[in-house]
């Protein structure tokens, strides 16, 4: 796919073009989001429906490595991967023990993000759980973040949503008085990703931000319970696809919609899964990783669904790397089949994390664990993600729609590293040394 680069760009569009194309920009992810929801209108997706006839599509996203959410989060709004802006997975390595806390703090991005340069320009912006956004330079900003082992948010949320007060506002004035179970997801309940889009409407009505985000969540949730097809996750795309439309009747009511870009996108696709494969039980049993809450390792594998990534305890000790590949190539042909290697070169070439030595990929079908004891291979169910990006059912998806839009626009294949990049160039600003650039056929002349 040829994309827009440097004099090119300036170019094509032209000098005068090159400036601002909307007023506002609402960028929407629906995690575990596939090209499938909108291309095949058997799953029911009527306003993303809409959006594609009307704007510009993709036929698939290629993700970052691992496809997991908070990389791919953070890949979308800064436009470069892992390696660059330092959110390797969805938690960081912590070699004596996960302790729950993931990478909820927005200092824990090294680059600048599109809500520092939507900041610099002047310009306000507004944000309803998007990763990684703890204390990020939004102006109406309620982040995702939980007290680990509490599914209950609400306690949390009235300390980290800025400015003071915010949390109570959205109750007061878009969703009601939230109970512990109104802002997560139990059972088969479906009243978060409704209640993100309230909180996002009423922003979006009252103050008029020029950038908004907002991560729809529960599709994922039941994917990863019942796979890529099943009773919820149909009910959660079709809630899914309310909330999009909740979006744009806020934005009519505002008298924004003719001025707004509109932007639907994902972190990853997702698998169906059968088997569980937990390569630390290898490690654990040849002496590699013997009590790692005390410091007594060697090695170790960070799961990431279909993927896990070799930590050393320390990064140069090249003779356990090679001992952990012999004890992985000494596996049987049929346990071997479970996973191909990711040298530590294609770790660099992908973009994935610098510190790993090397890492697993899942075979389809397969998803990797992280016990260090238990069964090497067991049955699993439901759905993941995680996987090395080079299969079409890991990819996400792509449907832009509204001011600066392409209409009719097509786009066989593109990355998230190139979302940034598009809405950047719509509200005119910059953002500079991205690994993504503007896919030829999004933007309107």
């Amino acid at each position: 796919m040829r994309k827009i680069t440097g004099i090119a760009l300036l170019m094509l569009v032209g000098f005068s073009s090159f400036a601002q194309q909307a007023q506002h920009v609402v960028l929407i992810t629906i995690d575990g989001f596939r090209p499938e929801f909108y291309t095949d209108p058997s799953w029911g997706m009527v306003n993303l429906r809409m959006m594609k006839e009307q704007g510009a599509y993709a036929d698939g996203v290629n993700s970052v490595f691992p496809t997991v959410t908070y990389p791919n989060h953070t890949s979308l709004i800064t436009g470069v991967t892992p390696a660059k802006h330092g959110v390797y997975y969805n938690a960081p390595f912590e070699p004596k023990g996960a302790s729950g806390i993931w990478y909820f703090n927005y200092d824990s991005i090294r680059v600048p993000t599109l809500y520092d340069v939507v900041r610099r320009a002047g310009k306000k912006s507004a944000n309803v759980i998007w990763p990684v956004t703890v204390g990020a330079p939004v102006d109406y900003n309620i982040p995702d973040v939980w007290t680990p082992g509490k599914k209950d948010r609400r306690d949390i949320m009235v300390n980290w949503c800025t400015p003071a007060g915010l949390w109570q506002e959205v109750q007061e004035n878009a969703t009601g008085k939230l109970g512990a179970r109104d802002f997560t997801m139990e059972g088969e309940e479906m009243i978060f990703d409704e209640n993100v889009a309230r909180m996002s409407a009423y922003l979006i009505t009252t103050y008029k931000p020029a950038f908004t985000t907002l991560h729809l969540a529960c599709t994922d949730h039941y994917e990863h319970e019942q796979g890529r097809d099943g009773l919820l996750v149909r009910r959660a795309i079709a809630g899914a696809d309310r909330a999009l439309g909740t979006i744009i009747e806020a934005l009519k009511r505002a008298g924004m919609y003719e001025n707004t870009a509109v932007i639907v996108t994902g972190d990853h696709g997702f698998v169906d899964i059968s088997k569980t494969f937990s390569p630390n039980i290898l490690l654990a049993k040849n002496g590699l990783l013997n009590n790692a809450s005390s410091g007594n390792w060697k090695a170790q594998f960070l799961a990431s669904g279909g993927a896990a990534f070799l930590h050393l305890k320390d990064e140069k000790d090249v003779a356990t790397a090679n001992k952990v590949l012999a004890i992985l190539k000494s596996l049987p042909a049929a346990e071997q089949q479970l996973f191909k290697i990711i040298s530590h070169a294609q770790l660099e070439t992908a973009g994935a994390n610098p510190h790993a030595a090397f890492a697993l990929a899942a075979a389809p079908g397969v998803t990797i664990g992280g016990a260090a004891t238990g069964e090497l291979v067991k049955a699993a169910k439901g759905g993941t993600h995680g996987y090395y990006p080079d299969f079409k059912e890991i990819q996400t998806g792509f449907v832009a729609f509204g001011a600066g839009i392409n209409k009719g626009g097509h786009v066989k294949e593109m990355s998230v590293t190139d979302v940034a990049p598009v809405v950047a160039m719509l509200l005119g600003v910059s953002l500079e040394h991205t690994d993504g650039k503007v896919p030829v056929g999004v933007l309107g002349k």
